[in-house]
């Protein structure tokens, strides 16, 4: 951790951390995580530079999933960084606020989801209906799965 970091924190008694939407930064958040506490991934520009689809282009919208495997396959990156190195890792997008997609979130290893209000509820409701180590399983299961349709309906069908 640099000097000024720590000299941050112990004055201003706060937590500094860095919002990743980019997969270069998740690719490397290992390094990241060991200079700050925490972590936070933007879902949105995640998806649309993972997938080069511009989120606002109708002919490409498919591509701009969030339950994409490769989005997923980077966040289940960052949150095995966060585990090793002991700090969390959480998320923030559209995805976060998809009460399935949260699920699979959760069970990919994310400590925290930030989303728009007029989500939480079905969100809540929906994490509250599960156990854990369902998150986990469904989660494994979508890591297995060969296209982001097929992601969504395993998740509905072990997690319904």
């Amino acid at each position: 951790m640099s000097s000024s970091s720590m000299a941050l924190r112990s004055r201003h008694n706060s937590r500094a951390g860095f919002l990743a939407e980019v997969p270069s930064v998740v690719l490397l958040a290992g390094g990241f995580l060991a200079e700050v506490d925490f972590m936070s991934i933007g879902t949105n520009d995640l998806t649309h530079y993972t997938m080069a689809a511009d989120r606002m282009a109708p002919t490409v919208v498919t591509l701009t999933d969030s339950w994409q495997l490769s989005v997923l396959y980077l966040i289940r990156l960052a949150a095995m960084a966060g585990t090793s190195g002991q700090k969390p890792v959480g998320v923030c997008g559209e995805a976060a606020a998809d009460p399935l997609l949260a699920c699979i979130l959760v069970g990919l290893g994310l400590s925290s989801l930030s989303m728009a209000p007029n989500a939480v509820a079905a969100v809540g409701l929906q994490l509250e209906s599960v156990k854990l180590e369902q998150y986990q399983q469904a989660a494994v299961a979508v890591r297995h799965c060969t296209t982001a349709a097929a992601a969504k309906a395993t998740a509905r069908n072990l997690l319904s």
